[in-house]
């Protein structure tokens, strides 16, 4: 059986995660909120496990709170030099940080998650099927690299669009506006591999 999608952000306790974080530095949600540029009302639904934040977002808090996004990840903060993951707990953050869910265009799975400190942050991403006018464009610090695995990914950056097939690679600054999404008739898969400079 399928979970639903809060099951499945409950059991990763983001939210909760976020907001140990933020009372144990002493910050308020309107600190945060205005270090992440994001609204309050934003936060304060992430933090009660509401919605999941996109990638972009994750990037935002764990900056504001000065600790890296795979923090949000751990189980524990167990220091090992190399890490396994078995793509039975990879865990899975679906992207709803917009009321309509025709707008919702991907969900992710930390690929790295228990290992501290990391200087890039691995995910396997899987794209939906969406029309182009549906696009939400982010932006975050740092640089990005896309490896598609599966179907057709369309790139929109900088007023160009790139098609990518299985096998292209793409790398960029992403502190300029992109956006994703799949096209045809099934969903893109790919490995996100996200560097969040300082």
């Amino acid at each position: 059986m399928v979970k639903d999608v809060k099951d499945e952000l409950k059991d990763l306790n983001l939210g909760q995660k976020i907001k140990n974080l933020r009372q144990k530095k002493g910050l308020s949600l309107k600190q945060v909120a205005e270090t992440a540029n994001l609204s309050e009302p934003v936060l304060m639904q992430i933090e009660g496990e509401v919605v999941a934040p996109p990638v972009a977002t994750l990037l935002k808090i764990a900056k504001a709170m000065n600790v890296n996004i795979g923090y949000f990840f751990q189980d524990q903060d167990a220091e090992k030099r190399a890490i396994v993951v078995p793509k039975s707990e990879r865990k899975r953050v679906f992207r709803r940080i917009h009321e309509d869910p025709s707008r919702v265009g991907y969900y992710y799975e930390s690929l790295a998650y228990p290992k501290a400190d990391k200087h890039m942050e691995p995910f396997h991403v899987t794209f939906e099927v969406k029309e182009k006018e549906d696009l939400i464009f982010l932006t975050h610090r740092g640089e990005e690299f896309i490896y598609v695995l599966d179907g057709q990914l369309e790139f929109s950056y900088e007023n160009e669009v790139y098609s990518l097939g299985p096998g292209d690679s793409l790398y960029f600054d992403s502190t300029l506006p992109h956006a994703f999404r799949a096209v045809g008739k099934k969903h893109a898969t790919a490995i996100d591999v996200i560097y969040a400079s300082e």
